[in-house]
């Protein structure tokens, strides 16, 4: 999952905008240092406003330059997509997962699971999972 900035310099410093996450501005004294610290601020909204619940815009802005997500919060993402209007319940049912075992797959912070979950996981949305080094 990517999601592109924009980056303009003003004065000394390099701004960073994502047009997809309009809550999200942050700067560099480099035009590199402004990119790190990007995908710091663009992961830290992700995983705070997963965590909450709230609406995640896709990416859709395909300009500028270009922040690949860690895959632990594209598997989040992921996830809630998949699931769609079920339940959590009824997925951890489906699964075999106790109900907070699911919702602690859906949280970037606490998520871990294993190539067997995934596995699992791919098998109930009649997927296969696909696992690229």
């Amino acid at each position: 999952m990517v999601y592109y900035c924009k980056v303009e310099k003003h004065d000394s410093l390099f701004w960073v905008q994502f047009p997809d996450m309009t809550n999200i501005q942050t700067y560099g004294n480099t035009h590199e240092h402004a990119l790190e610290m990007a995908k710091e601020a663009l992961e830290g909204c992700l995983e705070s406003d997963i965590s909450r619940g709230l609406p995640i815009p896709p990416p859709e802005y395909k300009s500028g330059f270009p922040i690949t997500v860690s895959s632990h919060i594209a598997l989040s993402l992921q996830l809630r997509e998949l699931r769609g209007e079920q339940s959590q319940s009824d997925i951890a049912k489906k699964l075999g997962l106790s109900y907070q075992s699911y919702q602690r797959l859906e949280n970037p912070r606490k998520a871990n699971p294993t190539v067997k979950t995934l596995e699992k996981i791919a098998h109930v949305y009649g997927r296969e999972l696909s696992i690229a080094l």
